[in-house]
């Protein structure tokens, strides 16, 4: 990091909280190597225009050019937990955090060793699929393999609903469960860290929000400025990784015995 005294700040808040949470966006990924959606030149929207849900549900084309582009990809399934990742696991160890609330659908927090019980995943899950009717839940590689022979993947085989990947598009409702797990989490939150988000999507980018309103110290670790900027106590704009791995450091460096 450039500047010391904002990881002395950081950390000082790290070592001071008592039920922190963290809430991440595509930023934290992408030096995983998985692109964020709004970046200029690289941004996924900027190439590939998302398919709202109520096309996916009503046209088959719109669901094959949805497999299509699932399938085509290995982005998920290559991608492997960062700095960034591994620092905050550490840190919900110290039991300091309650966990994270994440933006994102790559699964690499559950895949740095969090427990489910400590990720909200507010916009689901790519890495596998669900009946959009019972909610019975699907490997991709099966459907990858009936989607070449076929060229679509058939219904649900116990109802005979609509199979997608488990990732909440546009239009589609927020999941009720992970939203009221959310906002219990923002009760006596005293330290809210947001690592990678530019805090435009709404209603999940409202709970930073939420939580600054409520009395929560709010930090905002991003590389562009977000709308939340003016409640944050403190804004830190150095890549993800390279900051939490400082800050996990010599927050070990300050428990070993001298």
């Amino acid at each position: 990091m450039n500047d010391q005294q904002e990881l002395d700040h950081l950390c000082s808040l790290l070592s001071g909280c008592s039920r922190g949470v963290f809430f991440t966006g595509a930023g934290i990924s992408t030096e995983s190597g998985i692109p964020d959606y709004r970046s200029p030149g690289t941004g996924l929207w900027e190439t590939m225009k998302p398919i709202p849900f109520q096309d996916f549900v009503s046209s088959a084309e719109a669901r094959a050019t949805s497999w299509q582009r699932k399938f085509s990809s290995t982005l998920m399934t290559s991608a492997v937990p960062n700095k960034g990742h591994v620092a905050l696991k550490a840190l919900c160890d110290t039991k300091r955090f309650v966990g994270v609330i994440t933006q994102n659908v790559d699964n690499l927090h559950q895949v740095s060793g969090l427990a489910s019980e400590q990720i909200i995943e507010l916009h689901g899950n790519a890495t596998y699929a669900r009946c959009l009717s019972c909610q019975r839940r699907y490997d991709l590689e099966p459907l990858r393999a009936l989607f070449v022979d076929t060229g679509e993947v058939p219904p649900c085989e116990a109802c005979s609903g609509l199979i997608k990947t488990a990732t909440i598009s546009f239009g589609q409702s927020m999941p009720e469960h992970e939203m009221k797990r959310a906002e219990a989490w923002l009760q006596g939150c005293d330290l809210m860290i947001v690592l990678g988000s530019s805090l435009t999507v709404y209603p999940a980018a409202g709970f930073p929000e939420v939580a600054a309103r409520m009395g929560a110290t709010l930090v905002i670790i991003n590389r562009e400025s977000t709308g939340l900027d003016h409640l944050a106590d403190l804004v830190i704009r150095e890549p993800i990784g390279e900051v939490m791995s400082a800050c996990l450091d010599r927050l070990s460096d300050d428990r070993r015995p001298t």
